[in-house]
């Protein structure tokens, strides 16, 4: 029986690159679903030999939407480099609060530009309406609600950085300075505000996920483990705690694992038709140990939100959607309680007058190994070095949130598929579709492998001796030609 290939190159709409193949046989079933990441740089490599202090700096640099999240994790492993196993309370609070606002603008970036319309529009809607401008169109207020609260968290980590992007704020043991009464006070004035967006943000997603709730649940509907961090208590924790693992019926598989022995945990597997690595969890191997991270990760792994409003959304989630939820979709329902957690955390830092403190730096003896673990916007991120005598870095591991998610990604891909594709014409509908799969993970290419280019957006039909049957393409001013 011979085979045809479908390529989508590149995903659009995520933050970097990849393509998408799909193989159908002649009766027209998906024999195989691939998301591949083809280009590469190579961080993990070329940091090797710079001083350990420079690294919170460097792998910012990683990507333009998650700097925040690259800069604290290896500023948590630097800490350890350092000897410093405790940070000052209020150079961990800065920290923390630099941490929720990043989660709170990448989360709203992703949910307004990238995901709505999509939501509010329908997949199958025109191609020429799915896009944030025919959301600033039709719908004005949403789209000011997004630019405000993603504003609001850049503001943040500008006001404690320096920058919006790419600043410096965490050193070995510390943070470069504290907040002034005057850069607080105007949060203060404006945090209510963004608190009752979220809010408002969440019961939109709510609505627009019961509103056609048979799609919602099926779409893309696979089951796994999903991993996440969590506090003491199982409270959801975003910047410290351990690791739990709960299976695909919800049970705990392993609970407050610490991170620095995550690679006793798991391992990544590496396959010959992408820069992207394939993580498992050890005791379940290559096969069976694919799991899950990120929003929906988190809210299904932990106990609790320990902000009021955000514990009250995820408390209505588990009752409609179940306990664990695993339709990919359910990301962005998720992703907005999140947000909603980080506003109301945000709010309780900006009045702790320990963010106003100078005790801020803390030191120890010098270790050679260091692992700073964090919950970024997108999930689970381990940053992993080794130093020499002469403190620069001899090895660096480097396990970001899309790598996790990189196995679920191609079989939810791989159910899309098999759900909507005829095998025997392409439509940009079902292009879209398949990249409404990947979206819902919020992947982040460029941190994953580190790709940078671009390309136009093809999705091809060969046949095996590659033979080229029938292209779409979309073009950079959106139409499509065949």
């Amino acid at each position: 029986m011979s085979e045809t290939r479908y390529v989508i190159d590149p995903v659009t709409r995520v933050e970097g690159h990849g393509k998408v193949t799909l193989l159908v046989n002649d009766a027209g079933e998906v024999t195989q679903a691939r998301l591949h990441i083809v280009e590469f740089r190579g961080f993990e490599k070329f940091i090797q030999g710079r001083p350990y202090w420079e690294l919170p700096l460097v792998v910012q640099r990683l990507c333009g939407i998650c700097p925040v999240s690259h800069h604290l994790a290896a500023a948590k492993a630097i800490d350890q480099i350092a000897g410093v196993t405790q940070l000052s309370a209020p150079a961990l609070k800065l920290r923390r609060l630099m941490h929720f606002a990043q989660v709170l603008q990448s989360h709203a970036l992703h949910f307004f530009h990238l995901a709505s319309p999509d939501l509010l529009f329908g997949f199958q809607s025109p191609e020429q309406q799915r896009n944030i401008v025919a959301v600033i169109r039709q719908h004005p207020d949403i789209a000011i609600q997004g630019v405000r609260i993603r504003k609001f968290g850049q503001q943040i980590i500008e006001a404690i950085s320096g920058k919006r992007i790419h600043g410096i704020a965490a050193l070995p043991g510390s943070m470069n300075a504290a907040l002034t009464l005057e850069k607080i006070q105007p949060f203060l004035q404006g945090i209510d505000t963004i608190i009752a967006s979220c809010e408002r943000t969440v019961a939109l997603v709510q609505t627009l996920t019961e509103q056609d709730a048979d799609f919602h649940l099926d779409f893309g509907y696979i089951e796994s483990p999903f991993m996440g961090l969590v506090g003491p208590q199982g409270e959801l924790e975003l910047y410290d705690g351990n690791l739990r693992v709960i299976d695909s019926q919800g049970q705990i598989l392993v609970d407050q694992f610490p991170c620095a022995r995550y690679f006793d945990l798991i391992q990544e597997q590496v396959k010959p038709w992408s820069y992207m690595k394939f993580p498992f969890l050890i005791q379940r191997g290559t096969e069976n140990g694919w799991y899950r991270v990120g929003p929906l990760a988190r809210v299904n792994a932990c106990t609790r939100i320990d902000t009021p409003k955000a514990e009250q959304a995820r408390q209505a989630f588990r009752q409609h959607m179940g306990a664990p939820a695993h339709s990919p979709l359910l990301f962005h329902w998720t992703r907005m309680i999140e947000a909603l957690h980080c506003a109301e955390a945000i709010k309780l830092l900006l009045e702790d007058p320990d963010i106003q403190s100078n005790d801020l730096q803390r030191s120890g003896v010098k270790q050679h190994t260091g692992i700073g673990v964090i919950e970024a916007p997108r999930g689970t991120l381990f940053h992993h070095y080794e130093i020499d005598d002469e403190d620069r870095v001899t090895r660096a591991n480097l396990i970001v949130s899309t790598t996790s998610n990189n196995q679920a990604m191609n079989d939810t891909i791989r159910k899309v598929a098999t759900q909507h594709l005829d095998g025997h014409s392409l439509t940009p509908e079902l292009l879209n579709l398949v990249e409404v799969a990947i979206r819902a993970y919020d992947p982040c290419l460029s941190c994953a492998t580190h790709a940078v280019g671009t390309m136009p957006l093809q999705l091809q039909l060969q046949t095996e001796s590659g033979a080229l049957l029938q292209q779409l393409q979309r073009n950079s001013d959106g139409t499509i030609t065949a």
